[in-house]
């Protein structure tokens, strides 16, 4: 069935004048079955951009990272290899106003040297701005999407909600529109559907890019993630399996008739399913990946 289907998936793509669909994963330091035995926590991304062309980069959240770093990272990896920036936790109120800066421009200017970085080496897919469960719509909130769009103006920026309320009756329409109308990317989410803290699958695009992330389906992990000794272990431990995945590569080709670049992030990782159901996904839809970087020889492999 998979073959059939990315047969039929594979003629629908090749049926567009440009390319892509990008898939990736968040983070690049987790995943087994990418790095051989002897790969080293430096080389890890390396071995990973032989795979992927894409990667969510999800430590920016915890930490806005050192221009050193990014260095490094965009220096080791292929030329058109691109960089999903994931924004500080102080950018969108995760920390409930307490920053580690002494004003809020600072902050932002931080996170913008070092975004900044990664725009030079053309390497940055967008910087995607999530915010918490709570941020629910109303007028100030946003407001303040106004001011983050005007902080971070130069930049494509993804929006990710985590609130049903912006996508309530009416609201999904408004809210869509006010993103097309400030260019701003809009975040499509597969996700447990468990209450006002989740969002429904919207596959609609409000630019000519659009970012699918996907969490997994658990709902237990989803509701039971307040239990902060293991919540890692359990909100994001999801396998797909091969009917999900070909309703996610329908929804996709939807997406791409809508925007011109569609950048997928598997973000199911708690059980290191995510770069297996990754594979899977390319190919159901028959993508091939020119350009990667050289894949790292187990040491009993030929040429």
């Amino acid at each position: 069935m998979i073959s059939f289907f990315g047969n039929v998936y594979g003629m629908i793509l090749e049926r567009r004048r440009y390319l892509l669909v990008y898939i990736g994963l968040t983070g690049w330091s987790d995943h087994p079955d990418l790095y051989n035995e002897g790969t080293t926590t430096r080389d890890k991304l390396f071995a990973y951009s032989g795979h992927f062309p894409i990667v969510e980069v999800d430590t920016s959240f915890y930490a806005i990272p050192s221009q050193t770093s990014i260095e490094k990272w965009c220096n080791e990896t292929p030329d058109n290899f691109q960089f999903i920036v994931k924004s500080y936790q102080g950018m969108t109120g995760h920390n409930r106003g307490e920053i580690p800066f002494e004003t809020r421009n600072d902050m932002f200017n931080s996170f913008i040297e070092s975004a900044n970085v990664f725009k030079n080496h053309g390497k940055l897919g967008a910087i995607l701005v999530q915010f918490p469960p709570w941020y629910d719509c109303n007028v100030k909130n946003i407001n303040y999407i106004r001011y983050i769009k005007e902080q971070l103006r130069g930049f494509r920026v993804a929006i990710e909600f985590r609130n049903q309320t912006w996508y309530a009756g009416q609201m999904r329409h408004k809210m869509l529109k006010f993103l097309n109308e400030n260019d701003l990317i809009h975040t499509v989410c597969d996700e447990p559907q468990a209450g006002s803290g989740s969002v429904p699958l919207v596959s609609e695009a409000t630019t000519d890019q659009v970012i699918v992330r996907i969490h997994g389906r658990n709902i237990h992990g989803w509701r039971s993630a307040g239990q902060k000794e293991n919540w890692r272990e359990v909100r994001f431990l999801y396998d797909y399996n091969e009917e999900e995945l070909q309703g996610l590569a329908q929804i996709i080709l939807q997406l791409k008739q809508q925007a011109k670049d569609v950048y997928v992030l598997f973000n199911n990782n708690s059980g290191h399913h995510a770069a297996k159901n990754a594979k899977q996904l390319q190919s159901i839809l028959n993508i091939k990946y020119s350009g990667l970087s050289p894949k790292q020889l187990d040491l009993f492999e030929g040429d």
